[in-house]
């Protein structure tokens, strides 16, 4: 008997699909333009957020000597901005659900840009800690507006990987906000270079031009608001607290309090940890 393959063995081969490459970065090349638009977009936000919550540990030494604060008053402002973080996330991710995912995102990001250049203008600490308190809020919705849109919007094989990629631009922040310093605190003396540092914090604002131009809003999104607006249903902002999801919310809470709260009780006080207890001038804490 011939092994012989014939015409139609040929033919039905030849569509099989091949094997997907799983490989940690090929996903990227695989991705369609909206889904490389919105992830671009995503982490651009991300590292933007990033940058303009950090500034805030780089200059708190500056701070507390020009205005002669106690550690723990100037400690206070990190934590303002923090709970009003997650109060932002929460109504951020409730107002996706009803203005868009997009539109939030853009919101957010104006929010968090304008406050910080009123940082940039404040004559005061009190008139300070109250511009970070309300920051606090467009710094949380942004992640939470952003998370969802790429959730939407990516490919479920993708997803994990992408959301990776896009959490560590957080890092690309962070260090966008440390070379500022570095320069701004090398050419200028203290009391203006921390101005500058937060008047920086207000060029995120740029990137709601790309995203108006570039990204859309998943069409799951506006097919869901669509038969919400028909059916009359709209869920409650206390809703995550009822029910068989209380259980969830709780837990989940408790798991990012945690994490979260090791984390920026760490960084938050790493700046001002490296000049007072190692000695280092600001520009040579850059490192």
């Amino acid at each position: 008997m011939s092994t012989t393959p014939n015409a139609g063995d040929v033919a039905v081969q030849s569509t099989v699909v091949p094997i997907e490459d799983a490989s940690l970065t090929a996903f990227y090349g695989n991705m369609t333009v909206p889904e490389k638009r919105t992830f671009w977009a995503c982490a651009a936000g991300w590292a933007l957020d990033g940058m303009d919550f950090m500034i805030y540990p780089l200059v708190i030494g500056t701070i507390i000597r020009q205005w002669g604060v106690s550690p723990g008053a100037a400690g206070l402002a990190v934590t303002a901005t923090l709970l009003c973080s997650a109060l932002g996330g929460w109504l951020g991710g409730f107002l996706s659900d009803r203005i868009g995912r997009v539109r939030m995102l853009q919101i957010s990001i104006v929010w968090f840009s304008f406050f910080s250049l009123v940082c940039a203008l404040a004559q005061s600490f009190e008139q300070l800690l109250a511009a970070r308190a309300v920051l606090g809020f467009g710094f949380g919705a942004e992640w939470a507006a952003g998370a969802v849109l790429m959730g939407e919007t990516i490919r479920p094989q993708y997803r994990g990987r992408a959301v990776g990629c896009v959490q560590s631009a957080w890092a690309v922040g962070w260090g966008a906000a440390v070379l500022s310093q570095a320069a701004l605190f090398s050419l200028l003396p203290p009391e203006q270079a921390w101005r500058w540092m937060f008047a920086l914090g207000a060029v995120p604002a740029l990137l709601v031009f790309y995203l108006r131009r570039f990204v859309t809003e998943p069409e799951v999104a506006v097919e869901v608001r669509r038969k919400q607006a028909l059916d009359g249903d709209r869920p409650s902002i206390w809703e995550i607290f009822a029910g068989p999801v209380l259980k969830t919310t709780i837990l989940a809470s408790l798991v990012a309090t945690g994490a979260q709260g090791g984390y920026y009780a760490i960084t938050s006080w790493l700046p001002r940890f490296l000049t007072t207890e190692r000695h280092l001038s600001v520009v040579n804490a850059t490192g």
